[in-house]
């Protein structure tokens, strides 16, 4: 408990530290329009923030609340003057600016209040319990007829007495309420600085809106894709074995011959065109994805390549068939990626279920240098992953491995 009072007085000096701080956001406002204040601005809401977040950091250690942190993104302006009233606009465009700035106003009375209190009620209690020693010196030497010790008076020694044992018991209520008003302090914090706002909101919108338009957009290619391979290779096969059939039967009678070698050929093209249908759904879906599920499609598809590449898994069950899709063409591309780009002579593949997140990592030893700036593979990969709240990692050094890992969340399912 006395670690507890100790607390308490370093959080009524952060209270006063917070109403330091308010004076200072207060004069650069108010020197804004002589231009002092655009550059100084900015930096006293960076302090604000570095203030609440340390306030939200005691609270979790010290009380175990837990206050989420929640700001909107500051675009990267310019240099220089124009760049300090870019941000300092952004800043106070944020609900979560003024949130701070409205836990400096309020912080320093309630801060105060709840942080004091038990040190001021255990200081008076230690004085209280001198009373049965000092009553006569502050009576009668000091002539203080009419002292008091809360509602006790203080006339004789049996009302000293009576004195130090209010004392003990306010000494106990001080310490007791210093645990207390530490806690209700946390749940202060936790009223007055969740983030998990507008900010959060925001955040969540801005992803889902692109989201949508990368998956709607992934679609349109994907069908794009499906129209022109039927186009130039099934249909065209499928339109010539009917010509061919047609020939062979204007010729039957006169030629029997040649309309046997024409049927042939059309029976090699009708071969040609279930090959290229297969190899299309295939594409669009494996079987054997939908038949055994990600761990053997993608060891399945670690057998094609030209290539030594080990595929570890540890996932106890299917995940949903959407994320199973995705992630499979995922590594795929990946996959394509270090066959064509990076020069290496063995790739792993490792399958991880763990916390409701499925986690995927694709390890090689070429030649590195992987960069989603430079490429829009990588940032293919991110698109078809962000309907899911997917996300992708990238380690490659240039001249090192090269280590790219994936994380999606996904429940187990039942399949079939």
């Amino acid at each position: 408990m006395l670690n507890d009072l100790v607390r308490g007085l370093k959080l009524a000096g952060l209270a006063l530290v917070d109403s330091l701080l308010l004076v200072w956001i207060n004069f650069c406002v108010s020197v804004l329009t002589i231009g002092i204040g655009v550059p100084l601005l900015p930096k006293a809401l960076d302090a604000a923030r570095a203030r609440t977040a340390r306030q939200r950091q005691l609270a979790r250690e010290w009380t175990g609340v837990t206050v989420e942190e929640q700001y909107l993104p500051i675009p990267a302006g310019q240099p220089g003057f124009i760049g300090h009233v870019q941000r300092g606009w952004a800043m106070l465009g944020d609900t979560a600016t003024w949130r701070d700035l409205r836990w400096l106003l309020l912080n320093p009375v309630v801060g105060s209040f709840l942080g004091l209190l038990p040190v001021l009620m255990v200081i008076e209690g230690l004085f209280g319990l001198t009373a049965p020693f000092t009553w006569r010196i502050v009576v009668q030497d000091w002539g203080w007829e009419n002292s008091w010790f809360l509602f006790v008076p203080l006339v004789d020694q049996v009302t000293a007495n009576l004195a130090a044992v209010v004392a003990g018991a306010e000494i106990a209520a001080g310490l007791y309420l210093s645990r207390v008003f530490l806690r209700l302090h946390g749940n202060w914090v936790g009223a007055m600085l969740d983030g998990r706002s507008r900010a959060e909101l925001t955040q969540q919108v801005r992803h889902l809106t692109d989201s949508r338009s990368d998956a709607v957009s992934q679609q349109a290619a994907e069908i794009q894709r499906i129209e022109r391979d039927l186009h130039d290779g099934a249909q065209a096969r499928l339109v010539s074995m009917g010509m061919t059939l047609a020939a062979a039967e204007t010729l039957m009678k006169r030629d029997p011959e040649q309309a046997l070698a024409l049927v042939t050929e059309a029976k090699n093209s009708s071969a040609n065109a279930l090959r290229e249908l297969r190899e299309l759904v295939r594409g669009i879906h494996p079987p054997v994805l939908a038949d055994r599920g990600l761990v053997d499609a993608v060891r399945a598809l670690a057998l094609t390549l030209p290539l030594h590449v080990d595929v570890t898994a540890d996932v106890p069950g299917r995940v949903s068939p959407p994320v199973e899709s995705a992630v499979y063409f995922v590594v795929s591309e990946l996959l394509g990626n270090v066959v064509k780009h990076a020069r290496a002579t063995h790739a792993s593949v490792d399958l991880r279920y763990t916390d409701g997140r499925l986690r995927v990592t694709v390890h090689d030893d070429g030649v590195g240098g992987a960069d989603p700036s430079r490429g829009t593979g990588l940032t293919g990969i991110e698109r078809r992953l962000s309907p899911f709240d997917g996300f992708v990692t990238v380690f490659s050094p240039a001249g090192g491995t090269t280590d790219v890992a994936i994380e999606v969340p996904s429940d187990l399912v039942t399949i079939g």
